[in-house]
């Protein structure tokens, strides 16, 4: 059948996504989220159908991304013809009776996810059924090696790869931008891709863009990598396991993760990744509550990255307040260049050279730690850093005093005399993007105390910083309810941390 193209001027979040009249429908003999195959000149498409009402006859309505596959224009004629369901679905619907996929069958499903064949209901019950069915060892490693197939790859000439992971949760975590520059600076590749904030008030490469961009391409970050020996990216614009992008938003308002390790392990096996620490943060507030859970899940990682040929060791890092004082991405940048030229916090401190650390001795040096400290103390990590804030376009020259903070702010001072019992993360993490970080670089909070810190009353807790009045004036308003800092007086402490009312409230964290 012969229509024309109506283009819609909307994204589908990278699906093939066309919409039909209800009358055209029924003389294809097809239903909304059947699929037809669509053909302009010598290209064509598989595309899945929405039935509309009323829509002119004549007429298919198309997405931006069939409309760029394609190259079609406003008018243009495109012919139109039923098409069967993708194979992956036979394997999805084989995965709901509890059988074990393959690789073919895992290679299919991707393949088919990252090119848009697999509706969002079909992705939900491929998602669900791993969630309650759990993955086998082999499932996990044919799709973490399907994924890594299906994207962009990373070719570098040296064979060892240093690479480091977190599992994210605590704010403030600006160790990366520590790290990274101390490892370069010893000689060793570090291909650091990172995340945007998802839940938190900032990812890591929220934090490095407030120094230099770090939507990079692919052969971009190949060229600051050689010239520099590290990077600090945005993971999202490499096209690296591209199938988790689109599988995570299937994931995020169900608040279930079963591709967790698989994604992750793809995306450093993707970057090349020969020698990795994961950063587990466990305690109070954190993902990982327990040192026991800690230990199960690096188990799983360490055992799945064997058969990949990538060698793992896990650090469990103490997750129960925020590292360092500043959360919010200029905020954290200003701590993470303070840190690197000698004036930083003694836990953020400890932290990156504990893990810079066992990196080095992954790769056969001894007391890794004391060799990350004199690194960065020397100022050997600090002057690294700026090559790399120069390759990736940034200004090398940056001072802290440089970087904006939002001009609008107010202060939490103690009402009591006391010490720190109780920080919530989460609840800071809620005031930061309340304030509106990550997207607005200005905003966040800043923390004067740590756990076990002598208060006196009047003296300040916090401040959060905003660009806006009206955010500023929200966390004011969410602070009526908020208690994100606990303080009590010895073992006259308030028992009494929080009060949780009748309205439901989950707070998913699903961060990669």
């Amino acid at each position: 059948m012969k229509l024309k193209v109506k283009i819609l001027g909307f994204q589908a979040g990278g699906k093939h996504i066309v919409i039909i009249d209800d009358d055209i429908a029924e003389k294809l003999d097809i239903r909304s989220l059947d699929r037809v195959k669509i053909k302009y000149m010598d290209r064509e498409i598989v595309a899945i159908v929405n039935v509309a009402k009323f829509l002119p006859g004549d007429i298919i309505g198309v997405y931006d991304e069939v409309a760029e596959l394609l190259k079609v224009r406003e008018g243009d004629v495109v012919e139109v013809i039923p098409a069967g369901a993708p194979e992956s679905l036979l394997y999805i619907r084989k995965k709901l009776t509890r059988a074990r996929l393959n690789a073919y069958e895992a290679k299919k499903i991707i393949e088919d996810i990252v090119n848009g064949y697999i509706s969002d209901v079909e992705l939900t019950a491929l998602v669900t059924a791993l969630h309650y069915q759990g993955m086998s060892l082999e499932e996990a490693l044919n799709f973490t090696r399907a994924m890594v197939e299906t994207g962009e790859t990373l070719k570098l000439p040296s064979k060892i790869v240093l690479d480091k992971h977190s599992l994210g949760g605590v704010p403030g975590d600006k160790t990366s931008m520590i790290v990274v520059p101390i490892i370069a600076s010893l000689g060793y590749i570090i291909p650091k891709t990172s995340s945007r904030a998802i839940t938190s008030a900032a990812g890591t490469a929220d934090r490095m863009e407030v120094l230099a961009p770090v939507s990079l391409e692919i052969e971009e970050m190949k060229k600051v990598i050689l010239k520099t020996n590290g990077c600090l990216v945005w993971g999202g614009a490499l096209g690296l396991a591209p199938a988790d992008d689109i599988i995570i938003r299937v994931e995020y308002p169900l608040g279930i993760d079963p591709f967790f390790i698989p994604s992750i392990l793809a995306k450093k096996l993707a970057v090349g990744s020969t020698h990795v620490v994961l950063d587990i943060p466990t305690g109070r507030g954190a993902k990982v509550a327990t040192i026991s859970e800690a230990r199960e899940l690096a188990q799983d990682f360490i055992q799945l990255a064997s058969h990949l040929g990538i060698k793992l060791e896990a650090a469990v890092t103490y997750g129960e307040q925020p590292i360092g004082h500043a959360i919010g991405p200029a905020l954290e940048a200003k701590e993470a260049l303070m840190t690197l030229m000698g004036n930083g916090p003694s836990d953020l401190i400890d932290k990156a050279t504990s893990i810079a650390g066992i990196l080095l001795e992954m790769v056969g040096n001894r007391n890794g730690r004391e060799i990350a400290l004199h690194t960065l103390q020397s100022g050997k990590a600090e002057k690294k850093m700026r090559e790399i804030i120069e390759a990736q376009g940034g200004d090398p020259n940056v001072k802290p005093e440089d970087i904006g903070i939002g001009d609008k702010h107010f202060t939490v001072y103690a009402e009591t005399d006391g010490f720190v019992f109780w920080i919530n993360n989460q609840a800071l993490a809620l005031i930061g993007k309340t304030a509106g970080s990550p997207k607005d670089k200005g905003a966040g909070v800043y923390v004067y105390t740590k756990l076990g810190t002598k208060v006196k009353k009047g003296d300040p807790l916090f401040t959060v910083y905003a660009e806006s009045s009206v955010k500023l004036h929200a966390v004011e308003k969410i602070l009526e309810e908020l208690n994100p800092i606990a303080i009590g007086s010895g073992i006259q402490a308030k028992m009494l941390l929080e009060k949780i009312d009748t309205r439901p409230e989950k707070i998913i964290t699903l961060e990669r």
